[in-house]
């Protein structure tokens, strides 16, 4: 059984940790943690702490990630601190697994967030036994100019703060592809918005599946196989598979190789079914599906079921899933609902 951390409640403080790229401490980008800071206290009602190191840049983050670590777990033992929540992403996160107190974790439960490279954190989580939730950063969404998407906000306030048993994911209805570069002369603009065409879209399979979910982003995932953090195939049994792609955009083939990787490790044998997110800018959007059903296929797995096109990681907006809790996919009628609450 999964430890599920405690909701949030207002005027609680939430810790700010830079465990993959340190961007945010940069004198460019740290506008960006000032907007979210303020964002978080205004509109959220919480108290946002910066660890030691979250703010140091770039190139200390970079060279010295047992002060990532460190961050990281004395976020977990601060008794005061409710709540950690990612600068960002990045490419490196792998490198703090040497310094990662998993006891810590286990015995201090709280909310962790973030999304991308923090997958691997997400992977530690899911060793200490603790529910986490694949969502929103700091730079990203909680630093956005001008405004938060409204989609992005009821989740953090659904999930985060109060009970969400039966909650239903509902897909978006409008989306984005515009982008407004990380600079303050371009704090007043906002993105341009759409409206979504495609809504969730099931790719195979039928009927109702429950299970708990693990994963996160796949472009991650090659960097953690065969690490400490990786689950063996027993862990995955009975899973639901979330799987969503970065803003690298990887070329579809890659997204094969990785597929027929998780193939090779009998994954798909094991786990009930797979939720796939929306891709970055929607680029490769037909050619991911073709991809992941020819995979499938080639593992015999065409009744594996399969919904596509979920407002999580490089998507905009972007929800919040809690890895480790019982969600259930209704893929007749293309639903996603929380089965047990997020948090306690």
């Amino acid at each position: 059984m999964k430890i599920i951390p405690k909701k949030l409640c207002k005027g609680d403080k939430i810790a700010v940790v830079s465990l993959s790229w340190g961007g945010l401490g940069d004198e460019n980008l740290i506008h960006k943690y000032y907007i979210a800071k303020k964002r978080l206290e205004n509109d959220f009602g919480l108290e946002v702490v910066p660890m030691p190191n979250a703010l140091k840049g770039s190139e200390y983050i970079y060279n010295h990630p047992e002060a990532r670590a460190k961050d990281l777990m004395d976020a977990f033992k601060d008794k005061t601190i409710k709540g950690i929540i990612c600068a960002i992403g990045g490419d490196d996160s792998v490198r703090i697994l040497p310094y990662i107190d998993y006891e810590v974790i286990k015995n201090n439960p709280k909310i962790f967030m973030g999304y991308s490279d923090t997958t691997v954190n997400h992977f530690i989580m899911n060793k200490a036994g603790v529910v986490s939730y694949y969502g929103p950063c700091i730079m990203s969404e909680f630093g956005e100019y001008t405004k938060m998407f409204d989609y992005t906000i009821n989740a953090v306030n659904n999930i985060l703060f109060n009970d969400s048993k039966g909650l239903e994911i509902k897909s978006s209805p409008i989306w984005s592809d515009d982008f407004i570069g990380w600079d303050e002369s371009n704090i007043n603009k906002k993105l341009e918005e759409k409206n979504e065409m495609h809504g969730y879209e099931v790719l195979q399979g039928n009927g109702v599946v429950r299970g708990k979910l693990l994963g996160g982003c796949l472009d991650v995932f090659p960097m953690i196989i065969g690490t400490e953090v990786w689950p063996n195939l027993e862990e995955w049994k009975g899973k639901i598979l979330l799987i969503e792609t970065s803003e690298d955009e990887p070329k579809p083939e890659y997204i094969l190789w990785y597929l027929r990787g998780l193939g090779a490790q009998k994954i798909f044998d094991v786990i009930k079914g797979i939720v796939v997110g929306k891709p970055h800018m929607e680029k490769y959007y037909d050619e991911y599906k073709e991809v992941i059903c020819k995979v499938l296929k080639e593992f015999k797995k065409e009744n594996l079921p399969v919904i596509y096109n979920v407002n999580i990681g490089h998507a905009d907006p972007v929800g919040i899933l809690p890895l480790g809790t019982e969600i259930e996919v209704d893929y007749d009628n293309k639903k996603i609902k929380l089965v047990e609450s997020a948090t306690k």
